[in-house]
């Protein structure tokens, strides 16, 4: 396991997370709410135990804004109240010890290969498969 640094856009939130070797990598999302959030055609994710997780700084100050995701549970996404940048979320459907790691902000991100490309079926047409695409997401 390797430990990897983040830290949002101002430098306000910063945060560890410890991955396993196959966590190290990308998984792209490509549903409409990924793209609102970003304002990009997908992000870039990682699900990981809560608990490889860790605030450093700033924490106390995030915000939380919350929808409903294709399941009908509640997504809660975290963000720094300055600059706006997302370290995680938590899809209450994948249970309380489990998160959604934004891999794009963590030190190293370069280097993390693309392991999948999930909710396909909202995908721009212009965009390139990088890797093996589910229409939602892999199956269990």
């Amino acid at each position: 396991m390797t430990t990897y640094h983040g830290k949002c856009y101002c430098g306000q939130t910063e945060w560890e997370a410890t991955l396993e070797k196959e966590q190290a990598s990308h998984i792209l999302c490509h549903c409409n709410v990924c793209k609102a959030l970003s304002g990009s055609t997908y992000t870039l994710n990682q699900i990981v135990p809560k608990a490889n997780f860790k605030l450093t700084k700033g924490g106390e100050a995030l915000k939380c804004f919350t929808y409903y995701g294709e399941s009908g549970k509640p997504v809660h996404c975290y963000y720094c109240p300055n600059c706006t940048a997302h370290p995680y979320h938590h899809q209450t459907v994948l249970g309380d010890d489990k998160i959604i790691l934004r891999t794009g902000l963590l030190d190293k991100a370069h280097e993390f290969p693309v392991a999948a490309e999930i909710f396909g079926k909202e995908k721009w047409g212009w965009e390139k498969e990088v890797a093996q695409t589910f229409e939602t997401l892999p199956p269990p």
